[in-house]
């Protein structure tokens, strides 16, 4: 069984955020052969093209650290009906100097949840117009709209029972996700 790397990007900067214990909560329903890596997005500079021949040593390591996935999992709160600040920062900075795209292929699950009815449905299709212009291929189908309302977590800080099995049926599609893209990459590597 092949190990996979995902670099998950929580687009929340807040110690207590919902969609933090979301992405982790997640990661407890996984497979076995992917492992979860948190990029840092916090530390990042405000993106300024003038200084891309000079990145921060905080882009480079958010650069290096998507270089080294094999998928991402973008779990996001939504603000002001769209994707936050901090989140956008972090995309600009890692898909730039223009050809230098590090999230160009990656195979990519868009999630998040909120306290509104609708979860976080207008950010995660920001995000998804977003991504596909990086050429990021992401999950279309289950889409996950998480209301984050009492008995979401569990006690253990897994997902709740009335939760569980259609955030588990998400993560076994992401799961398979990732592995097609990870197969049909290695097929034109040995064409």
């Amino acid at each position: 069984m092949n190990q996979f790397q995902i670099a998950v990007v929580v687009g929340s900067l807040r110690r207590d955020s919902i969609n933090r214990k979301l992405a982790h909560a997640l990661e407890k329903l996984a497979p076995p052969n992917l492992s979860f890596k948190y990029l840092d997005i916090g530390d990042l500079p405000p993106y300024n093209q003038d200084e891309e021949a000079s990145p921060a040593a905080a882009v480079v390591r958010l650069k290096q650290e998507i270089g080294s996935a094999q998928g991402l999992l973008f779990v996001t709160p939504e603000y002001n009906r769209s994707v936050p600040g901090v989140l956008k920062n972090a995309i600009d900075h890692a898909s730039r100097p223009y050809g230098k795209n590090a999230w160009a292929g990656k195979p990519a699950g868009v999630i998040g949840a909120s306290v509104g009815p609708i979860g976080t449905a207008l950010a995660q299709q920001h995000l998804r117009n977003i991504l596909a212009y990086l050429d990021v291929p992401t999950l279309a189908q289950p889409e996950a709209f998480i209301h984050a309302k009492e008995g979401l977590f569990d006690a253990a800080g897994g997902i709740g029972p009335e939760s569980r099995s259609f955030l588990q049926a998400w993560m076994n599609q992401y799961a398979a996700w990732v592995e097609r893209h990870a197969a049909a990459r290695a097929e034109r590597a040995a064409a």
